[in-house]
């Protein structure tokens, strides 16, 4: 069960951003593992038994990253990662182009949320045309996330706006490449405590009804295509 990240664990991820090298995480590899990695598995053991379990029908598994980076990709960055990070996604053979719940802590701030780490142009075509063709339903779920001051819409837009069937939904019609809805935060007494699981997902609940949305578009015809 999560009893919540500690001072040490926020010593460690500034240690090794600042130490990102094989000597020194060796000799800290036991912090890194009681103050930071078993405490973000704790957390993901409890997400996935209060939010995944009672919606079942969704078929969310859980990933949690671990600190080693892709040696393909270091381009100049040291070894490790100064941050950890969870999600709860539904299968696919590209995992990193679905939508996902996620909680990540980092040496400054964590952050938890929905959305995709990145999101196929197919699929960005196929949110279009479902505002187009029924944008009442998105115009709902618009109204609702404006309502609230939890969440904020990222994403990359479009550079040249498209054209979209409502100024609510513009700003959802013009992201790019994915769009995600995340709670940024300091360091506060929430995250050191053991209600940082409840919290978690009771916020993820109220974006509940916009995975179901989203989750299901890859199914649709490709618009590009008609």
């Amino acid at each position: 069960m999560f009893q919540g990240f500690t001072k040490e664990t926020v010593d460690f991820m500034w240690g090794i951003r600042f130490n990102n090298e094989r000597s020194w995480f060796e000799a800290h590899k036991e912090e890194y593992l009681t103050t930071f990695y078993e405490p973000m598995k704790a957390l993901a053991r409890d997400l996935y038994e209060g939010f995944a379990e009672p919606h079942e029908e969704l078929g969310l598994m859980c990933r949690v990253s671990r600190i080693y980076r892709d040696a393909r990709r270091l381009h100049g960055r040291g070894p490790y990662k100064d941050h950890l990070w969870l999600s709860l996604e539904q299968p696919a053979e590209e995992w990193s182009l679905q939508p996902v719940f996620w909680f990540e802590l980092g040496p400054e701030e964590y952050s938890f949320g929905l959305g995709y780490w990145m999101a196929r142009a197919a699929t960005m075509a196929k949110f279009r045309a479902r505002m187009d063709k029924d944008p009442k339903t998105m115009e709902k779920f618009a109204r609702q996330l404006k309502k609230q001051d939890t969440f904020t819409l990222n994403g990359e837009d479009f550079k040249r706006r498209k054209e979209a069937p409502s100024a609510l939904l513009d700003p959802w019609y013009n992201k790019k490449g994915g769009f995600s809805l995340s709670c940024d935060r300091p360091h506060d007494e929430l995250l050191f405590s053991p209600q940082l699981p409840a919290h978690i997902i009771g916020e993820w609940e109220k974006l509940l009804p916009l995975f179901r949305y989203i989750s299901t578009l890859d199914g649709d015809p490709d618009p590009r295509q008609a």
